[in-house]
């Protein structure tokens, strides 16, 4: 990889005490980030999803909202994370084609002063969660994988895509 590097982490003052970084002198640009994460399970599990048979109710529709919520709260759930007041919250979840599997994709929006990183990986994490947590009572050995930042767009560093 050759993704530049601070060299100091930007979360700690010269004297090794916890900040939040001070954005006040950026310039409010359009930011965009995108994560990903999957849910893996039984394939019987996915045939119950897919045919809404759980008792839980609509899983698909429970972890998109429950996704959308966490990218609101996560600057109560990530210490030292700048509250920011979104402009948009796009969480989807899909059956995958490949594999008993639920993908998940979020993209937050924001003009602001600081990126939506944290926010869209919340999401994924939160959605995964609430998918397990639905299904648990019939699949206990679910895996929640592969969560990550897919894209990233605005502000000083820039725009990253993640390789396949």
């Amino acid at each position: 990889m050759s993704e530049e590097r601070p060299d100091r982490l930007t979360h700690f003052d010269a004297e090794g005490n916890a900040v939040m970084v001070d954005v006040s002198a950026k310039d409010e640009t359009a930011r965009t980030a995108t994560a990903g994460a999957r849910v893996l399970m039984a394939k019987e599990t996915a045939d119950l999803i897919r045919a809404g048979e759980l008792k839980k109710g609509d899983v698909l529709s429970v972890a998109q909202l429950a996704g959308i919520m966490g990218a609101k709260r996560t600057p109560e759930l990530i210490p030292l994370c700048h509250p920011l007041a979104l402009s948009s919250v796009k969480v989807e979840l899909r059956l995958a084609d490949d594999a008993p599997a639920i993908d998940i994709e979020a993209t937050c929006k924001i003009t602001g002063r600081t990126g939506v990183e944290m926010e869209a990986l919340t999401a994924v994490s939160v959605a995964a969660l609430t998918v397990y947590d639905m299904a648990k009572a019939v699949d206990k050995g679910m895996r929640i994988t592969d969560i990550r930042l897919l894209h990233k767009a605005g502000g000083k560093s820039g725009e990253y895509r993640a390789q396949p």
